[in-house]
């Protein structure tokens, strides 16, 4: 039997090129949600850490204060006539520095501040205009 010729095979490609476009899309949205939380997993865990070692910092300080208001003077601590000062390390860039004063009925707190210790390079790559 001979094929009709009145009769047209139906038209695929168009719709075979939008299929073919939304799973690409797809995929794509999917790679980057990926990403996105593999990044927000490392920042919350760095970001754990990073509290962690200051509240292990932070406790080691309450420890030495606890020490001096018992009456010992702990290794590491300087003192020049009522004000007491020690540092404990939070990490490699960062350190805990406290600051107390006796005073006749207690003990105030003078500084208890997470500083910086890496060493500040300034970028001066930007150029600014100054006006001439």
């Amino acid at each position: 039997m001979d094929k009709d010729p009145r009769i047209n095979p139906p038209i695929v490609g168009g719709s075979s090129l939008l299929v073919i476009f939304a799973v690409l899309c797809l995929t794509v949205f999917a790679l980057l949600g990926l990403s996105t939380v593999q990044a927000g997993g490392r920042l919350s865990q760095s970001s754990a850490q990073a509290v962690s070692a200051y509240y292990e910092a932070d406790c080691q300080a309450e420890e030495i204060f606890a020490r001096l208001r018992s009456g010992e003077l702990p290794a590491g601590v300087t003192h020049s006539n009522t004000v007491y000062s020690y540092i404990c390390p939070i990490s490699d860039t960062q350190q805990l520095r406290v600051e107390l004063q006796k005073e006749a009925d207690g003990w105030t707190v003078l500084r208890w501040q997470a500083e910086s210790t890496a060493d500040w390079e300034p970028n001066d790559s930007l150029h600014v205009w100054d006006g001439t």
